[in-house]
């Protein structure tokens, strides 16, 4: 769903799932593949109910609302017990028996009473017992009274239904085929979900009212039951709702007393089945191996250099280390609030919250495993694990480590700093597993000293955390499990009393904390119980005990017993003077008073909190979880930012998207996530419930993603559609190879077995070309350098057969080419070498690199196989990764948990960087060379710094031509007829209708609107941001809109399509250009003023089309420049509009543009040159000296595309391989180039040290360019790094026109898609302005209030719009299909409005779907038709859809079962161009039937038929053919035979067709003869009669719209269209009319119902 003016907000988007698998009720459900699928709102579809709901909303507890275990509600009999179920954590009834009917519970009490629940939807927790059989009644009431029940049992083996009786068999495993009987002894706990609603309609074509009992037999266990009118998933947590938006989508997480419990670290589908029988499908919880998810996340990370590297010499190169994303369990405030310290595995980073800037302490080996401050955070000490574990400690301002120290233990788990930094303690393990507490004195520190141990103690029990006291150094207090313990250092021993815990002796104890700025008497622990005790430190016990419940009473503020239920389990507890802060195992950051009375606010993560701190100033708490995320709670704003996001597990490959700056990565955590490369956000999350992701690889130009798992299978995902493409199962095991070719043409996967496989990537979803089996070496582990491809997409190499073996291939048909034994190249060595990674140098080299089991790294010559050279001892172990630059200087290798950067070229110098606590396993460039990323542990983002290559700049010569210019150059004219390469250059849409111009005369219809852009011109929007003109071509017409109101004015003066608008610099006058008209020789311009929307010049010159037109600055000249077959530059003067002077060029011109600074000068682009024009006027003469300068030789032959004028004297072009030239106009040379894009740049505009450019990429950029100015003065040795790309935005086609403001702050864009998009660059915003359809629309229908409408086009788009504001609301979108029909649903007697809009679509795959407006969802999809649908319509009760065919079918559907009860083949073998349906009486015309409907068909052919649905009745009524002569010579298509009822004149129908005459035919169908006859100019090509008056609207291929009243009235004609006018169609009111031309739609209003 898309939002037109920046109204609407995306909520169609698909939401993060989970898999499940285990047991299904086997109901048949309907779903669609195709398309949205969209989702249930919540009570989006009532239906009016006898029972009052108010209660019963959001949801019902049926068990604790009914009071089951009081039984007075309700009843039992037979075996039913309560029990303690281990899995839930709680109690659940027991149902056992031989015999169902003899052991159940059943509510209410007596079958004569009634439950009441008007929940749509019903929710059971259930479990079947094992081996044994169940059944389940459910009796619901419909809304005429009658009851029906509802079963469904694993006793059942098919489904059975009778009018009062539906059966369901139960399926125990879906996956195994015609498992139909007793639960498997694996049978899992069940929460099953019934749409009592959707059954009831589906299969009984009844109306649901309530449920009236609910019947529980033998043998199943049973939690509970509720209902419900939202929509639950129990597998998605309240933050994880929250995330993904999906109350916008209807879902919502299931209620806590409702919920399965879930143990810490693992997935409730692992554990549990969700299965759901709803009106958009039945399915269980897995609805596909992968699922997307857009993901919110915190302001983008800035980047502070840090140098991270070790090593010893002075290369050429760095790498800084700006960025880390890991995971993340602990994390620290420092002393001034701004900044929040964290492990990142071996390094510790320090944040800035507002900011996102990074700084690193590195220096670990190994994973850092706790931190600690001292009070003023000028102390910062961190422990790492291993077998010996160290401390630092750091001098945390500068970054500088004062002290390394050896600890004596092992893994280091808690460390803890006294306030003034002199005691520092840490709990570890020793050598035999005993916990042992170490006391340092570090009081020396800062001066150079010493780091001394003052004790140390063994002791058995369990110690959690252990902090000192603020207020003594020397004392402690430590807590575990099931003891808390106080501990003094006196006399260099280290003593410890147990407190006296009571009744409390076992718990679990997990934190504490002190109370700053209090006595000892203020000590706080927490517990896995929720227990929090309050000690008294000097009589060594418990002061107060509470114990916080998830219901929170408010009477439990004393002292509660253990076993009052299970509480919170508190992970992490902080306090400050004022409150408590809590972090517990159910997601919750809780504030308390200190008297823990009541929730002071609390924040809902996706995962168990692990840590909590609160600020020093008491206004933030920090927060992380067992997830990795790190964020932080406002306490005065009460808003949660999230900093930190992260893989769970280790990261075992990445890619990287060169156009759009993304980044996938995928990891053992079984998710596969994509990153903005810019920012570091997370932009997309897949999650893999039952598989590992292994490999990944980005297409190089399209936005797919593919993605291999261990299962072997390999799946395309659609990034911009959000969906999955298509899966490939070619491997049976993991896939240890995935990679595209360089051109996109090809993608290659190979797996753990040996088997290789090459795709056809040509098309979006691939397909395989060939399979070759034990050809790469099985059991190498997953690697992203498996498969590598040589820059030129020619040559595939990788490892294979055997680990001794590199093969190298021909990419487009895997034919061998070459083979070479590894091993045979040391002859010395006792072992065989063998391959590990490979990768290709860049072309011109034609060299292999291979990385050996000998840590040695072999170049090969990639055609021969011969060595060429070797690099030895790259790296300890084996090189686990290898990389080399596009410009084959440097060489990435990984191993040893560091990353080395080698000399290519010279010699083996290697620089050395540290940071992974982990073997690095994937590192490579991005795209543009300018940074690193390695993943292991984390995801480290490195900024590569190297200095480029030096080498001599190109020459470059220049041309200089002056002549005088004539009033008309009189010259040899090339008449190209070939199109330049370059999209820049404008080419009118073929049109085969020609232009009638209508006769002038007083008008009925007045144009309303215009809805479309037309994204075929180039410069076709204007915008003055000082006067807010603002102006856009649709076809031939120009619409003024008010960007505050939306109303528009149109200008119509041209016939044609408007090529190009040119706004003079006082905003007083717009010029317009379009082709010539029919019988015209030349191109026409009009000139317009402004003020009153008056055309007053008509400027006739340009043979063909007008490329560009440009005034000057002092708006004294016009400049016009012919297309590539015109060839022609025109001068104009503005005051008269004569033309000054008319040049022939040479070579195609693609743009024009006068310099702002000067009268006189401008300059034009085309092939390979800058033309550079001077003005020179003597008395009534004009003068152009012209100065061609050629692009410099390094470019090669390029297409100048696009200019703007800089600063004095800069002129910036772009260029059709994506290059800016930069050049100086003073002496009419390039100076500097730069890669700008990676597409053509057509679209150019500079504002003082600002450029922006557009391409056909997509993409429009920001570019910093204040420095140029200053690199002029170097001439051709100037460099381009100074030129900063500020923003990027990727839109949604290519840039063809632009206007921003004074200081490119905010602008107007448009594309070739038909979008005019509202841009700001201060807030990275792009909002939509203007929307259209892309292509040709097919269909208009409006709803029965007259509030909106429907159209459909060949792109596949369905939009709704208001009718109101003409905005754009709601956009359903198919891919690769062609929407031809569509139908609004009639409004049902006594239906709300809002809930019954329904729209049917059909499409060119014979499909028809059904989408609800206010759900905004596909609710139905059928497929009637084997071929394409040409016609659709509803009966007139909504009941029923008729469609016909391109094949002349005509089907009969039913939308409340999808099935198709009747075809009708009368009209066979020629396609259905009309179905219309009508009211009558029951018995008019004879025949039974309360509808009438007629099908028109291209052979000239209406039937007209009398139907009841309801009694299955369809009688013809009438068979109608009319003559036609033979078809006329060099028509190339018949026109429409058209038939439609008359609403004025009951049984009278109107027909237009091909025939003997040009005319539209009236025919009485009671007479069954023609009663009248009215003529016409043309054939018509549509037609539509207005309800309200005897008005017909006749459109033609002429571009012409008629109005009619009747023979002898006198007929209307409207212009406006630049195409055939191919469809129109009257409002249910006859007060609007809408009209379509191609994609153009022109909204036209009734000035008055009576022409005359």
């Amino acid at each position: 769903m898309m939002g037109h003016r920046g109204a609407g907000r995306d909520c169609g988007g698909p939401g993060r799932q989970n898999g499940a698998r285990g047991s299904a009720v086997g109901l048949g459900g309907v779903s669609d593949t195709g398309g949205y699928r969209g989702r249930n709102r919540p009570g989006a579809c009532r239906v009016p109910r006898a029972v009052s709901a108010v209660w019963q909303n959001p949801y019902l507890n049926v068990f604790k609302h009914f009071k089951v275990e009081e039984w007075k509600r309700s009843t039992k009999e037979g075996d039913v017990t309560t029990f303690m179920d281990k899995t839930l954590k709680g109690t659940v009834y027991r149902i056992r028996g031989s015999i169902p009917a003899s052991n159940y519970i059943q509510l209410p009490k007596t079958s004569t009473q009634s439950l009441g629940l008007v929940g749509r939807y019903l929710y059971l927790l259930f479990r079947p017992m094992p081996n044994k059989y169940f059944v389940v009644h459910l009796d619901v009431t419909a809304e005429d009274n009658q009851v029906v029940r509802i079963s469904f049992s694993n006793l059942f083996k098919e489904f059975k239904s009778t009018a009062t009786w539906l059966q369901f068999p139960f399926i125990s495993q879906p996956r195994l085929p015609n498992l139909v009987g007793a639960a498997p002894a694996n049978v899992r706990w069940t929460c099953l979900m019934l749409d009592l609603h959707y059954i009831l309609s589906m299969y009984l074509n009844r109306r649901y009212s309530h449920l009236k009992s609910v019947k529980l037999c033998s043998n199943l266990l049973v939690k509970n039951l509720c209902t419900s009118d939202l929509l639950f998933d129990p597998g998605v947590t309240f933050s994880e709702a929250r995330q993904a938006n999906l109350a916008c989508h209807g879902m919502s997480p299931m209620p806590r007393e409702m919920a399965f419990p879930v143990p810490k670290g693992e997935k409730w589908h692992d554990r549990y089945d969700y299965i759901r029988y709803t009106s958009q499908l039945y399915e269980r919880a897995v609805l596909s191996p992968a699922h997307l998810q857009q993901i919110s996340k915190s302001p983008a990370c800035l980047r502070k250099l840090c140098r991270s590297s070790l090593g010893t010499g002075s290369p050429l190169w760095d790498l800084i280390l700006p960025l880390i994303l890991a995971f993340v369990l602990q994390a620290l405030w420092t002393q001034n609030n701004s900044a929040v310290v964290y492990p990142c595995h071996a390094v510790i980073v320090t944040m800035q919250i507002q900011t996102g800037e990074q700084r690193f302490f590195v220096g670990h080996t190994d994973k850092v495993s706790a931190l600690a401050f001292n009070g003023n955070s000028t102390l910062l000490a961190s422990a790492q694990t291993g077998p010996l574990s160290v401390v630092r400690l750091w001098e945390f301002p500068k970054g500088n480590c004062l002290s390394v120290f050896k600890t004596h233990v092992r893994s280091l788990t808690s460390l803890s700093f006294s306030y003034s930094g002199a005691v520092l303690c840490g709990i570890g393990k020793d050598g035999h597993g005993k916990t042992m507490v170490m006391v340092w004195n570090t009081a020396q520190v800062t001066r150079g000293g010493e780091v001394v141990v003052l004790a140390k103690a063994h002791t058995d029990v369990d110690i959690q955390n252990l902090k000192i006291a603020f207020f003594d150094d020397t004392r402690m207090v430590s807590c575990g499990r099931d003891n808390v313990r106080l501990w003094r250092v006196r006399s260099g021993a280290l003593r410890s009393c147990p407190v006296n815990l009571g009744e409390y002796h076992s718990l679990e104890f997990t934190d504490l904390a002190f109370e700053e700025g209090h006595s000892a008497e203020r000590d706080f622990v927490c517990s896995k119980s929720g227990h929090i005790l309050e000690m008294d430190y000097k009589n060594v016990c418990i002061r107060s005990a509470r114990r916080l419940l998830p219901s929170q009473p408010s009477q439990q503020q004393a002292k509660q017993a253990c076993s009052a239920g299970p509480g919170i389990a508190i992970n992490s507890i902080s306090v400050s003077s004022t409150f408590c802060a809590t972090g517990s195992e159910d997601g919750y950051l809780r504030l308390w008073p200190l008297d823990f009375s009541a929730v002071i606010l609390e924040a809902e993560h996706e995962a168990p909190v692990s840590s909590v701190c609160i600020s020093p100033d008491s206004l933030k708490v920090l927060c992380t979880t067992t997830t990795g995320n790190l964020g932080y709670l406002d306490i005065q704003s009460r808003d949660y930012s999230t900093l930190m996001r992260s893989h769970t597990d280790s990261i075992l490959a990445f890619s990287v998207e060169g156009i759009r700056k993304q980044m996938a990565t995928v990891s053992q955590d079984n998710t596969i996530r994509v990153w903005d490369l810019v920012t570091m956000q997370q932009l997309y999350d897949f999650t893999a419930a039952d598989e590992m992701p292994c490999a990944v690889a980005f297409h190089p130009t399209q936005q797919i993603l593919a993605c291999g798992f261990d299962s072997g299978m390999v799946r395309t995902f659609s990034l911009a559609a959000s969906d999955l493409l298509v899966e490939h199962k070619q491997h049976r095991a993991a896939i240890t190879g995935l990679t595209f070719s360089p051109d996109g043409n090809f993608m290659f996967s190979s797996c753990s077995q040996g088997t290789l496989a090459l795709y056809n990537c040509v098309v979006q979803k691939s397909h395989v070309l060939r399979v070759l089996g034990n050809v790469v070496v099985r059991d190498a582990g997953s690697g992203p350098d498996a498969l590598v491809l040589s820059e030129d997409s020619r040559l595939l190499a990788f490892v294979g057969p055997s680990k001794f073996i590199v093969t190298v291939m021909e990419a487009c048909s895997l034919d061998e080419l070459l083979k070479v034994d590894i091993s045979i190249f040391d002859l010395d060595s006792t072992a065989l070498d063998s391959a590990a990674r490979i990768c290709f140098a860049p072309v011109p080299q034609g060299q292999l690199l291979v990385s050996t089991s000998s840590n040695k790294i072999l170049v090969l010559d990639a055609k021969s196989g011969r060595l060429v050279r070797e690099v030895p001892s790259v790296h300890k172990l084996s090189c686990s990764s290898l990389s080399l630059s596009k410009d084959a200087r440097y060489l990435l290798t990984a191993g040893d948990k560091v990353i080395k950067v080698w000399d290519y070229q010279i010699h083996p110098l290697s620089q050395v960087y540290i940071g992974h606590s982990e073997p690095v396993r994937h590192v490579a460039f991005t795209p543009d060379q300018e940074h690193v990323v390695s993943v292991g542990d984390a995801i480290f983002l490195w900024d590569f710094l190297a200095l480029s290559a030096e080498g001599s700049p190109p020459a470059v010569y220049f041309l200089l031509c002056v002549a005088a210019s004539r009033k008309e150059t009189k010259g040899p004219k090339s008449q190209c007829s070939i199109r330049p390469d370059s999209y820049r250059h404008f080419t009118p849409r073929f049109k085969a209708s020609v232009f009638s111009s209508p006769p002038a005369g007083s008008e009925v219809l007045k144009l309303k609107a215009v809805i479309g852009y037309n994204g075929n011109g180039r410069g076709n929007m204007v915008w003055n941001p000082d006067t807010g003109f603002f102006a856009y071509t649709c076809g031939c017409i120009i619409v003024v809109e008010d960007l505050h109101s939306g109303s528009q004015n149109h200008w119509l003066g041209h016939a044609e399509e408007v090529s190009t608008l040119a706004i003079s610099h006082d905003a007083q006058v717009l010029a317009s250009a379009s082709g010539r008209r029919n019988g015209d020789t030349h191109c026409q311009i009009c000139i317009w003023n402004i003020q009153d929307g008056v055309c007053t010049r008509h400027l006739f010159h340009h043979e063909t089309q007008v490329q560009a037109m440009a005034y000057s600055r002092d708006d004294r000249f016009l400049i016009t420049l012919g297309d590539y077959s015109d060839q022609t530059i025109a001068l104009w003067d503005t005051y008269t509009y004569e033309l000054m002077s008319s040049t022939h060029i040479s070579e195609p011109v693609h743009d024009v543009a006068f310099n702002p600074l000067s009268h006189g000068e401008l300059a034009c682009v085309g092939r390979g040159a800058v033309t550079f024009w001077l003005l020179e006027q003597r008395g009534a003469n004009i003068n152009l000296k012209v100065h061609q300068a050629p692009v410099p030789d390094a470019l090669g032959l390029v297409e100048l595309t696009s200019l703007c004028y800089g600063a004095d004297p800069l002129l910036y072009s772009g260029t059709n391989t994506g290059q800016i030239c930069v050049w100086d106009t003073e002496t009419n040379r390039c100076f500097m180039t730069w890669e700008a894009d990676e597409g053509e740049i057509g679209v150019l505009v500079c504002r003082h040290n600002r450029l922006a450019s557009g391409s056909n990429t997509k993409r429009i950029r920001l570019w910093a360019v204040a420095a140029v100015e200053e690199l002029r003065l170097r001439g051709s040795d100037a460099r381009s790094s100074s030129v900063l790309l500020e923003h990027e935005m990727t839109l949604d086609g290519t840039i063809v026109s632009a206007a921003f403001d004074d200081f490119l702050e905010m602008g107007i864009v448009g594309t070739t898609t038909g979008t005019l998009w509202y841009i700001n660059w201060t807030e990275s915003t792009s909002i939509r302005l203007i929307s259209g359809h892309k292509n040709k629309v097919n269909e208009v229908s409006f709803s029965p209030d007259e509030t909106h409408c429907a159209t459909c086009g060949e792109d596949g788009s369905v939009r709704i719009w208001s009718l109101g504001s003409m905005e754009l609301v709601v956009q359903f979108q198919v891919l690769n299909q062609s929407c031809q029909c569509l139908a609004w649903k009639p409004q049902p007697i006594g239906a709300r409005g809002a809930e019954s809009q329904h729209v049917v679509a059909g499409y060119s795959d014979g499909t028809i779907r059904v989408f609800s407006i206010s759900r905004t969802e596909m609710e139905l999809k059928m497929h009637p038709h084997a071929v394409a649908l040409t016609a659709v319509a509803y009966s007139t009760d909504g009941e029923i859809i008729l469609s016909g065919g391109k094949d002349g079918l005509v089907a009969v559907s039913s939308p409340r079962t999808g099935m198709t009860v009747r075809i009708l083949a009368d009209h066979k073998g020629s396609p259905i161009t009309v179905i219309q349906c009508t009211g009558k009486q029951y018995y008019d015309f004879g025949v039974e039937g309360s509808e009438l409907w007629l099908a028109t068909s291209s052979d000239r052919r209406v039937s007209v038929w009398a139907s009841d649905w309801l009694r299955d009745k369809c009688e013809l009524l009438d068979w109608l053919s009319f003559p036609a002569p033979a078809v006329p010579e060099g028509l190339s298509s018949l026109p429409p035979s058209l038939a439609a009822f008359c609403p004025w004149e009951h049984g009278t129908l109107v027909y237009v067709g091909f025939g003997m005459q040009k005319e539209a035919v009236f025919y009485s169908l009671r007479k069954k003869q023609v009663v009248e006859k009215i003529s016409l100019p043309y054939f018509a090509m549509s037609l539509s009669l207005s309800p309200a008056a005897r008005f017909l609207a006749v459109g033609f291929g002429e571009r012409l719209l008629r109005l009619l009243r009747g023979p002898a009235e006198p007929e209307q004609d409207y212009a406006g269209h630049d195409d055939a006018v191919h469809f129109c169609r009257f409002t249910p009111s006859g007060r609007r009319l809408f009209t379509a031309s191609y994609n153009e739609l022109l909204v036209w209003e009734a000035t008055d119902h009576d022409p005359s």
